[in-house]
């Protein structure tokens, strides 16, 4: 293990010789001691001509050479435009996982091993060669005794070992960047590392894949914007994954699309619709959408439909970060900077003690020059990118579920002018924030609000219960001989327990007693301390 270690360490510093990654850390300001080590390194003595590559294109050159584990974590860095520079993202964002396959032989055997029994037997047809191999797995072809055609999808193997020693490299070379520099650790390397590990180690789990698939399936049942294909459940683990196989167009393949009549603008459109639809209906929204995981459906190219594949990377927001995000998207609109300002603030997505006049007026000097452009020459997802970082100036901490929401909106956006350059997705958005903050406050929805509450009458008697019984345990061991010392509490516990089990909520008036109880009771019991 030593010895691959040692291998593995020399082949990653060899890489950094080829690409000159030494320069740009010398570009860093970096400590006069550890420039000085960089300075020393044999190979800087040797001539070496002109370097060819940009910055970007170095790292990424150097990543690729690194191989899959390394690809991964370029890909996952290019998200992060918080914290890199655009040429280096724009660069990081063109790493490609496609790697050899490995043997088909090997993929049978690991397939018959974690299912349990020959492939001749669990399929009516097998296709030896992969339809695609990826740095985490690959697929094949296959079809069902039942006559239902899918796709196999099996992890490569030996893949942990290999993983957890370049997480190790990652980490080590973080930890050195970290105490080596204030730029460095601005970047923050070791959160990034961190955040890496847990999105690989999740990819390895095609569980979890499944039951992601089988959500997104079930949120969008019956509708005519997207299709997730079907989940064979009996076939899937931890390392196989079975389901349904589909045959739409690549949704790059734009030549495709227009011989058979695709109605583009829709096609735009309704990935904007999807977005939206994914993040404030369902809070649960695919966070991989490049276009190498969307195909769209060859029926009905006048009505065109998306297909969503490799749900291994999903994201979510809570209610709250749902309706400050709501709110802000709105304020932008109206360019109302105060109320950004002020959401910001409320949401403790920046510290409570800025001073909201410097904050509006920073979103205002990045916001107004893009406001001058017409709204369909407008990036959004640029826009955003811009926001959090002039944020970053106020302390504001990477909300890790709005990098995704940021990466996703990047993402499709950029697809959605690819399809349809004169896409306004001002104008698509801004109808359906209106429309999900109209529902918010809507009769129905403030039921419902209240109907979940009340499902948490049984727990909350439970709780109190216990209140009263801790309680009155209290009072016997401080004042075992004047009982009558105990009133005050059983006036809480039977305010909480009434309040609780027969009501729950405080915006029912025939709970008002019982809750006037629960607070005299509190009142009392926190006077005869």
């Amino acid at each position: 293990m030593k010895l691959l270690a040692a291998r593995r360490l020399f082949t990653i510093v060899r890489v950094i010789a080829r690409y000159r990654l030494d320069d740009q850390l010398l570009a860093l300001p970096l400590p006069w001691w550890v420039r000085l080590l960089i300075a020393l390194l044999p190979w800087r003595w040797l001539p070496r001509g002109k370097n060819p590559h940009s910055r970007g294109a170095a790292l990424r050159l150097a990543l690729e050479d690194l191989g899959p584990i390394f690809i991964k974590f370029g890909q996952l860095l290019s998200t992060r435009r918080d914290l890199l520079p655009p040429d280096m993202a724009d660069e990081l964002a063109k790493l490609q996982d496609q790697v050899p396959p490995f043997p088909a032989a090997e993929a049978r055997a690991r397939i018959e091993r974690f299912l349990g029994a020959p492939v001749s037997e669990i399929f009516a047809a097998f296709e030896a060669e992969p339809m695609a191999s990826a740095s985490i797995a690959q697929v094949h072809a296959a079809k069902l005794h039942s006559g239902e055609d899918v796709v196999v999808k099996v992890i490569r193997p030996g893949l942990r070992p290999v993983i957890r020693q370049d997480l190790a490299w990652l980490f080590l070379l973080a930890g050195l960047l970290e105490r080596a520099s204030r730029e460095a650790r601005r970047l923050r390397p070791r959160e990034v590392v961190s955040d890496y590990q847990q999105t690989i180690f999740d990819e390895l789990d095609l569980m979890r894949e499944a039951a992601n698939a089988s959500q997104l399936r079930r949120n969008f049942d019956g509708s005519p914007l997207i299709y997730v294909p079907q989940i064979h459940w009996d076939y899937c683990r931890e390392k196989v994954l079975v389901m349904e196989r589909i045959y739409g167009i690549p949704v790059t393949d734009l030549k495709a699309l227009a011989d058979q009549g695709t109605d583009m603008k829709k096609l735009a459109e309704r990935g904007v619709e999807i977005f939206f639809t994914q993040v404030f209906r369902d809070s649960f929204f695919h966070a991989d959408m490049h276009p190498g995981n969307i195909f769209v459906s060859r029926e009905a190219p006048w009505n065109p439909q998306y297909i969503a594949i490799d749900c291994g990377i999903i994201g979510s927001l809570t209610p709250e970060d749902q309706d400050y995000l709501a709110r802000n998207l709105l304020a932008f609109f109206k360019r109302d900077y105060r109320k950004v300002a002020q959401l910001h603030i409320d949401s403790g997505w920046v510290p409570p003690h800025t001073r909201v006049n410097e904050f509006e007026a920073a979103i205002r000097s990045v916001c107004e020059p893009i406001f001058e452009k017409p709204l369909k020459d407008i990036s959004f997802g640029q826009l955003l990118l811009r926001l959090f970082q002039t944020a970053r100036r106020f302390d504001m901490q990477v909300q890790p579920q709005l990098v995704l929401l940021q990466k996703t909106l990047l993402n499709i956006e950029g697809l959605g002018r690819q399809l349809y350059p004169d896409l306004d997705l001002w104008n698509t958005a801004q109808p359906f924030l209106e429309r999900w903050m109209r529902e918010r406050v809507s009769p129905v929805q403030l039921l419902r609000n209240l109907q979940a509450q009340a499902e948490q009458v049984p727990h909350l008697s439970h709780m109190a219960r216990e209140t009263l019984e801790r309680l009155s345990q209290h009072n016997n061991a401080v004042a075992p001989a004047q009982p009558a010392s105990s009133w005050p509490a059983k006036l809480l516990g039977v305010g909480l327990v009434v309040g609780a089990s027969q009501h729950g909520l405080l915006l029912v008036p025939a709970a008002w007693p019982a809750w006037l109880m629960l607070a005299a009771g509190a009142f009392l019991v926190l006077r005869r301390q």
